[in-house]
């Protein structure tokens, strides 16, 4: 093994270290409330699968990933004749890893990787509050650090503090941005960036957009527009849509994500503030119930705390000291 695998391999596991910390309010919530749910039961019959469905669901799991995952405990359960509650956590250890880890995707391209199109045009779509600006610029960090130019584009002329918050983060990240007042086309703007990216011979241009749910149509009708614009400067542009939802809001998450992709291309996923939260089975329903793939988690307010999303690490930070 060579100085190079050692230290991406010493990353990997500080970075899966910092993910299972992240998780741990999430590990011992879920799991205290069923050690205490099934306390004084010998084996899981219909009322603890009862139980256990609603666990789950107020565990920002989301409806439709909770049955799933019931019809699966419930069919081991009528498979295996007798479980007894000593051995629940394992079960549901198995058969939420399973449901995960099914879909045979392969891992999201790291930072490093080659990109299919130069310059990669990423617009960001999110509502307000979620950590919209604080992705984009950790995506620019990493990017950067990376290799790659990067360019970044504040097209959320809506609210001035996005264009002040997005500008703190780019000398942060020390990537250029652009830029126009308040007010201004924000399709000009992304038009502008694109654009400088091109002129700079960027690898890389990440555009922020307005988050105003609450004015769907107008809001969905300017996304629309953006995407219009930057199409025409670069063939196939926005090469990537990518929705931030913030994990610690459980059902808003979900909600929100219901209403973007019904309404928008979304073509990834990001979850931010998984770290100090309780609500990270949120992870386990977006991942399962929408077929767009979850490409990276919040770990933290660091310039380094945003991470690819790994499956199989995320089952095993969930699931870490848990008995089988």
């Amino acid at each position: 093994m060579g100085i190079l695998d050692r230290f991406v391999r010493r990353n990997d596991e500080e970075e899966q270290e910092k993910l299972e910390d992240g998780l741990e309010k999430t590990r011992s919530s879920f799991f205290g409330k069923l050690d205490r749910m099934v306390r004084g039961k010998d084996t899981v019959d219909a009322s603890v699968l009862d139980q256990l469905e609603e666990l789950l669901v107020t565990s920002d799991v989301g409806v439709e990933t909770t049955l799933d995952i019931i019809d699966r405990v419930e069919a081991r359960v009528a498979s295996d004749q007798y479980v007894s509650t000593d051995e629940l956590n394992g079960l549901i250890r198995d058969e939420i890893a399973a449901l995960m880890l099914e879909k045979e995707e392969e891992r999201p391209a790291d930072f490093e990787a080659p990109l299919p199109h130069k310059p990669y045009v990423i617009m960001v779509v999110g509502v307000n509050g979620v950590g919209k600006t604080t992705t984009i610029g950790k995506m620019a960090h990493r990017y950067k650090q990376a290799g790659k130019g990067v360019v970044l584009g504040a097209a959320d002329t809506f609210r001035a503090a996005a264009i002040e918050q997005l500008e703190i983060w780019a000398e942060r990240a020390d990537v250029p941005l652009i830029k126009q007042q308040h007010g201004a086309d924000p399709a000009a703007v992304a038009f502008d960036s694109v654009e400088a990216a091109r002129a700079r011979d960027a690898d890389v241009v990440i555009v922020d957009t307005a988050g105003r749910l609450h004015t769907k149509g107008g809001l969905m009708d300017e996304l629309a527009k953006i995407k219009r614009v930057m199409g025409r400067k670069v063939e196939g542009a926005p090469h990537e849509v990518l929705l931030v939802l913030d994990a610690s809001t459980g059902q808003n998450a979900i909600r929100q994500a219901e209403e973007f992709t019904e309404s928008v291309d979304v073509t990834s996923l990001a979850l931010t503030k998984l770290d100090g939260t309780a609500k990270g089975g949120v992870v386990i329903g977006v991942s399962h119930q929408f077929q767009v793939p979850v490409k990276y988690i919040g770990v933290g307010e660091a310039l380094d705390d945003l991470q690819v999303f790994d499956r199989k690490g995320f089952v095993e930070g969930l699931f870490k000291g848990v008995d089988a």
